[in-house]
């Protein structure tokens, strides 16, 4: 059996908070649940794509702001979540 390599304290932190979400968005009607799985799936590659690890203040940054949003999504009044791009030119 293989052995991973152990992960490290913010790793772990980022993994909780993407099962966390993933687990919200169970809570939801289908629909919106898959919307959800899609945006958070799709935010989580693009800041593994553009951030460097070395960054900890911006991951730490991104983990405090998604712990919000995750607070958010968990609210029964909550029906969805939204993302928006926008582009420096």
């Amino acid at each position: 059996m293989a052995s991973r390599p152990k992960l490290s304290g913010l790793q772990k932190q980022v993994l909780s908070l993407y099962r966390g979400f993933l687990r919200a968005a169970r809570s939801k009607g289908p629909e919106e649940r898959q919307r959800i799985e899609s945006i958070v799936s799709a935010e989580f590659h693009q800041n593994s794509k553009n951030i460097d690890r070395k960054n900890f203040l911006q991951i730490e940054y991104l983990l405090r702001r998604g712990k919000k949003q995750l607070d958010q999504l968990k609210s029964p009044d909550t029906v969805g979540l939204s993302s928006f791009r926008f582009s420096q030119q």
